[in-house]
């Protein structure tokens, strides 16, 4: 069955929230984890579910994204037939290179979709992070004989401050959405897409074509809303671990998250393993005096201090008698000797000079931009 669907992913999310982290990357290539990228788990739960065809649409600050992706070897997608296939803005006399909308944006790429040989299309977002499989959405999706299917979860916890892209569904007894909000100040509903949706393609073709002509550029606010009464549009739910990168905050705690086992047995399940970008790095190396505890500590890291409560990603170098608490330090991050570092996120290549001290809080926490010295 998910043989006969094709993926498609938009990677032009543009959330200003995230600050540095976005300042020369997309979000689908920001780092998570310690040695992973957002795009590695939505492309992995495709691949997982058995679809080798995969369109991602890239829009702006994608060079980090296509050296990340390569040709898709990783994900068994460097194929001579079908395969991964990245989708970059481009000018004709009818697109501008520039897209309005994700409406835009997919229709750039319907050459693409109208070249694919499969039946259904999943259509997903790249900020949202979490680990499935397709399989059971989409045998809901032809069991209900649905036209469009939104995987959701159901939150425990809410802020408004903390919004992107926040879609929340209403629906009957039957699972059928009844109502869509966007954003909303006071949700009426604690059920929140996860931006992943089912569509059969030649109804995705006439939707996005139909927008168009009406010069309407938002696929959630522009059809689903519109249309919310007049298609079969059904809730499939998942209750695993769900991650969206709303904001600095977010994309902390969602970190933080994974010094719990149970979130990472949930989201690196065995069964569906997250694939990557392979980077031949020794083994972590720690000094004989160094401390690390409730830490995730990724390959080739130099340690001669103490880290506690952390997220190192490759090739972090600590110096000695220098405490690290509470922090996410990406590639080739060096802290020097006799430094203390404490909520702190530093991009990839930032240098912290010996002596420095750096404190932010749990809700706000010092960011420090791509290749910066302190």
């Amino acid at each position: 069955m998910t043989r006969d669907a094709f993926g498609l992913i938009y990677t032009g999310e543009s959330n200003m929230q995230l600050r540095e982290l976005t300042y020369s990357r997309s979000i689908a290539a920001v780092p998570y984890g310690g040695r992973y990228r957002c795009i590695d788990f939505v492309l992995s739960s495709m691949v997982n579910t058995g679809i080798t065809n995969v369109g991602l649409i890239a829009q702006k600050n994608y060079h980090s994204l296509m050296d990340h992706l390569g040709a898709g070897k990783e994900w068994d997608l460097s194929r001579k037939r079908d395969g991964l296939f990245i989708l970059p803005p481009f000018m004709t006399k009818e697109n501008t290179g520039l897209y309005k909308g994700t409406v835009d944006a997919i229709r750039s790429a319907m050459g693409y979709i109208r070249r694919s040989a499969q039946k259904y299309c999943i259509l997903t977002g790249s900020h949202t992070i979490y680990n499935t499989t397709y399989s059971d959405m989409l045998a809901a999706h032809i069991q209900k004989g649905a036209d469009i299917t939104i995987m959701y979860n159901v939150e425990t916890s809410f802020d408004p401050n903390e919004q992107f892209d926040d879609m929340r569904l209403e629906m009957d007894d039957d699972g059928r959405v009844t109502d869509i909000e966007i954003d909303p100040f006071r949700p009426r509903t604690n059920t929140r897409s996860c931006d992943a949706f089912i569509i059969e393609k030649t109804l995705l073709e006439y939707l996005i074509e139909e927008a168009a002509s009406r010069a309407s550029y938002d696929f959630m606010r522009d059809i689903l809303i519109k249309k919310v009464n007049r298609l079969k549009i059904y809730g499939f739910r998942y209750d695993g671990f769900v991650a969206r990168l709303d904001s600095v905050n977010e994309y902390f705690r969602h970190n933080m998250a994974l010094l719990d086992p149970k979130v990472r047995d949930d989201l690196f399940d065995p069964e569906h393993p997250i694939y990557t970008k392979v980077k031949d790095e020794v083994p972590a190396r720690y000094g004989p005096c160094a401390s690390v505890k409730n830490s995730v500590v990724a390959d080739g890291c130099i340690i001669n201090g103490t880290v506690e409560n952390c997220v190192l990603f490759r090739g972090v170098r600590i110096g000695e008698n220098t405490t690290v608490s509470n922090s996410i330090l990406m590639q080739a991050t060096e802290v020097q000797d006799e430094c203390e570092l404490d909520y702190v996120i530093t991009d990839k290549g930032v240098t912290i000079k010996q002596g420095r001290r750096l404190s932010g809080h749990s809700s706000f926490p010092v960011v420090l931009r791509k290749g910066m010295s302190v």
